[in-house]
């Protein structure tokens, strides 16, 4: 992704408090978005992105410039969730960049998403926080965020779908990799098989929870995907490596349904 100039004039000091200038918006507008507000926007998503930090980092610190500039465009594109997704970085640096998150999500009238950190995830109150097979279980996470963060898991497996059908307390669930990706390089890709046994199980037994394919998608193989009944999907390259995000977003869009 094309990194964008700073504005012109001096270069902005690593301690400059314009990070916590978005946090005070973000206190003000200040998502405060209730649990049937979340999940009525969760019910209208079809784009999901998500993002590492890397391409956001100056010597480590996070450049708000730049990531505010990355999330604007996306949400200008038509995406409707972004989550923060990056184990690398300090703590310190995640919550910076899930704070203008919150913020930018909230004027967009979107969603943002957090990954892996319950802790980070409640300090900068996002609207949705996502798990893996072997990470906080549903209760666990309802106990540190509350009613209202929407949950959402990760599933390889028809077992792990059922399972995360079955399961009262979460919001939705993403079925994957369909593709083998770089981003989850040890783990095989399941094809599209796992898309299809989802959405036949929403269809046979009238339970729409929401579901997002994900893995190696592009605006090239997204006609496949929804052949299988998918109607969501979840992106990180299509759309982080772009050289215009919005564009990127805003073709992907197009395809899926309204």
């Amino acid at each position: 992704m094309r990194k964008p100039a700073l504005p012109t004039g001096d270069a902005p000091s690593p301690h400059s408090c314009r990070p916590h200038r978005f946090a005070r918006r973000h206190r003000a507008v200040g998502a405060g978005l209730s649990g049937e507000e979340r999940r009525a926007r969760l019910a209208e998503a079809r784009l999901y992105v998500c993002t590492g930090l890397q391409d956001f980092l100056d010597d480590g610190a996070l450049d708000a410039d730049a990531f505010s500039a990355f999330v604007t465009a996306c949400y200008s594109g038509g995406v409707d969730i972004i989550q923060v997704r990056d184990k690398s970085v300090d703590a310190a640096v995640e919550l910076e960049a899930l704070h203008l998150l919150v913020a930018l999500a909230a004027e967009h009238r979107a969603l943002s998403a957090a990954n892996d950190r319950a802790d980070l995830a409640a300090l900068a109150g996002v609207d949705v926080f996502h798990t893996g097979q072997s990470d906080l279980n549903t209760q666990q996470c309802r106990a540190l965020l509350g009613p209202d963060v929407l949950l959402g898991r990760s599933c390889r497996t028809r077992a792990q779908v059922d399972a995360a059908r079955a399961e009262a307390d979460l919001d939705y669930f993403c079925t994957g990799p369909v593709w083998p990706t770089p981003t989850k390089p040890s783990r095989a890709a399941v094809g599209l098989e796992l898309p299809a046994y989802a959405a036949w199980r929403a269809r046979e037994d009238g339970n729409a929870r929401p579901f997002f394919a994900i893995g190696g998608i592009d605006v090239d193989r997204l006609p496949t995907v929804l052949e299988t009944g998918a109607e969501r999907v979840a992106v990180v390259r299509a759309v982080t490596d772009a050289e215009e995000p919005d564009e990127a977003a805003a073709r992907l869009r197009d395809l899926l349904p309204r």
